[in-house]
């Protein structure tokens, strides 16, 4: 391709993408809905969470499902402002015990809640969030009523497999993630800062 062409249709793209960020001008919090089978869903949210602290933002985080094993993202973050409130129950297959379960899962919910209604926080995380909804451990109905409430310029990251189609079609930007390859698959251990 000659230089000139490539700069045609490089200067085409520019004008698209020019466009479009010249259409897009609204400002407030947005859904974002990490699902799907594949690996990362919780890593992205940290990413996110890690450049918002960055950036001098207030976070909040919620993780359902999760244990009390060591957590490089809280190590990291809780420092820096970062509350954490943590289900604390372990995964749900270990537990074996719904009673239990629902009552750790609305324990952490009332945290969650009370994070989607502060003014001061730029981002919440509500990591592993769609298993308590599909488990009906969580009223679908509850979770739709504290996202559409929450304050105007707040965003909420929601992750897990099998995201609830209510709460996809609220989310503002849904991301699949599909698994290719696992290491897991191939007998490798999960690894401390890498996995977890």
């Amino acid at each position: 391709m000659s230089e000139d062409r490539h700069r045609e249709r490089q200067q085409r793209l520019k004008e698209k993408v020019d466009a479009r960020i010249a259409g897009a001008q609204e400002e407030r919090g947005i859904i974002l809905v990490l699902t799907g089978n594949g690996k990362g869903k919780t890593t992205a949210a940290f990413g996110t969470a890690t450049r918002a602290v960055g950036h001098g933002k207030k976070v909040g985080v919620i993780q359902f499902i999760k244990g009390d094993w060591p957590n490089g993202e809280r190590n990291l973050l809780e420092p820096h402002g970062v509350e954490f409130q943590v289900m604390a129950t372990g995964f749900t297959w270990d537990t074996q015990n719904r009673e239990s379960d629902t009552e750790a899962c609305l324990g952490v919910w009332q945290h969650a809640r009370r994070m989607m209604a502060d003014e001061k926080l730029d981002l919440v995380v509500l990591d592993e969030l769609t298993y308590m909804v599909a488990y009906d451990y969580l009223p679908l109905e509850e979770v739709l009523t504290a996202l559409r409430n929450r304050p105007h310029h707040q965003t909420v990251i929601i992750t897990g497999r099998g995201c609830h189609r209510e709460i996809m079609e609220m989310a503002d930007t849904v991301s699949e993630l599909r698994p290719v390859k696992h290491a897991f698959d191939a007998g490798i251990k999960a690894q401390i800062g890498i996995d977890y």
